[in-house]
């Protein structure tokens, strides 16, 4: 069983704010994938920014996704100050 993804924001340096279905937000950093194979197209900052959410997981518009089990497995949890904080 996995968490589905309810939201998805860009964020610096290739990663990912990420919100899960039982509320969890955390961080997910893209750039170890970005020299693999089509991931290589997400250097293109304006298409990383595109992401989506779309099936329970999330998807850019070149196709490209990730499986939500690895999203939250491979991400950091994000203090409740940090996301506060993170606009100011």
């Amino acid at each position: 069983m996995y968490l589905s993804v309810i939201s998805v924001k860009p964020l610096a340096d290739y990663k990912l704010l990420i919100k899960f279905e039982n509320e969890e937000e955390k961080v997910f950093d893209v750039s170890p994938y970005l020299n693999i194979g089509k991931f290589t197209e997400l250097k293109d900052i304006s298409l990383f920014n595109s992401v989506t959410v779309k099936f329970d997981s999330i998807e850019w518009p070149n196709h490209l996704d990730i499986d939500p089990e690895i999203l939250y497995e491979r991400s950091v949890k994000v203090e409740t100050q940090y996301i506060t904080n993170r606009s100011n």
